[in-house]
């Protein structure tokens, strides 16, 4: 059934939803849950809205029973961390490719999807100022990058100051500010901005049907001693947010052996160490909520036996429970 013209707001999301069907059905059916509850609220009057968004309706029905077993889907806080962790994956990704100077159209789809799937993490409550920001940043980055390339320009590599206007509104961005090469000043010149399009050909044949994430063979070389992890291309050093894991494993093909990598462990807060709760200190069902996103985060870590992040978060749900504060 067509996507009806009042609800083409979702229509990234719905497209995210179906690229990841069989790779990953978690974050297929949170991207439809999002665009049936976001297209509730754009229009569920009209006759064709209201068809599509009952057939949606009934599709969400159906993954549920076949995932009922799947505790990112039966448990909410399960599915947040699953989420959270699978978008900024993603944008780690995109932003290694974009500090390493290595434009190309999947990292740009990288950090688009990534600002999608953020979206979709409202389904499970306000989104914090961090992730907020991790969004404005990934789209920003996807128009400025494309349309770079579209006009034969060379993107400026890494992090870039942004208006606090510089979100790409919508799909695009009207202008983009950044620092020169000395300074902090903006740049605004040329005609407007291009949204954004996934589907767009201009830059070369588009992905397959399911999002691919190594570089293109025009994008330069891999760096050293890279990983990868489902397609997902990430080099080593990674910027990654507090709660992503830093490396992820090497494939396990036969022949190739995994690199050891170097590890900064986090220093253990020794205060941390006979924790107690202290006395007068009253939990909300907020605090117990974030204490147990912490411990999720930490044991996602621990998958990608990165005991730096592990530490991390272990000692924030400790210092949340025993002090009431963050």
């Amino acid at each position: 059934m067509a996507l009806p013209a009042q609800l083409k707001p979702i229509q990234h999301h719905l497209r995210t939803a179906q690229e990841h069907e069989n790779r990953d059905p978690v974050v297929a059916y949170y991207c439809r849950l999002y665009a049936m509850q976001t297209g509730m609220k754009l229009d569920s009057k009209t006759p064709e809205c209201r068809k599509f968004l009952v057939k949606l309706m009934d599709q969400l029905e159906s993954m549920k029973k076949e995932l009922t077993d799947n505790d990112s889907i039966s448990q909410e806080v399960v599915g947040n961390a699953h989420i959270e962790n699978y978008a900024l994956k993603m944008f780690l990704y995109a932003d290694n490719e974009d500090r390493a100077g290595r434009f190309h159209k999947n990292m740009i789809k990288s950090f688009y999807t990534s600002s999608l799937l953020l979206d979709v993490l409202s389904v499970f409550g306000e989104l914090s100022e961090e992730n907020i920001q991790h969004r404005k940043y990934a789209r920003w980055k996807a128009t400025y990058i494309h349309n770079c390339l579209k006009n034969g320009e060379t993107p400026q590599a890494g992090p870039i100051a942004m208006d606090e206007d510089g979100e790409a509104d919508g799909f695009g961005a009207e202008g983009f500010s950044g620092p020169g090469p000395s300074d902090g000043g903006s740049f605004r010149g040329g005609p407007p901005s291009q949204a954004y399009d996934p589907q767009d050909k201009s830059l070369g044949p588009g992905p397959a049907p399911e999002i691919g994430f190594t570089p293109s063979p025009e994008s330069g070389p891999p760096g050293p001693l890279a990983t990868t992890y489902n397609n997902i291309h990430i080099p080593p050093g990674a910027h990654a947010p507090a709660n992503t894991p830093a490396e992820l494993p090497p494939p396990t093909a036969e022949g190739v052996k995994p690199v050891p990598m170097p590890r900064s462990v986090p220093t253990v807060d020794p205060t941390l160490l006979n924790a107690q709760q202290q006395g007068g200190v009253h939990l909300s069902p907020e605090d117990f909520t974030k204490a147990q996103k912490y411990c999720k985060y930490a044991g996602s870590a621990l998958q990608y036996e990165d005991v730096g992040t592990a530490i991390q978060n272990l000692q924030k749900a400790l210092k949340l429970l025993t002090t009431g504060k963050e």
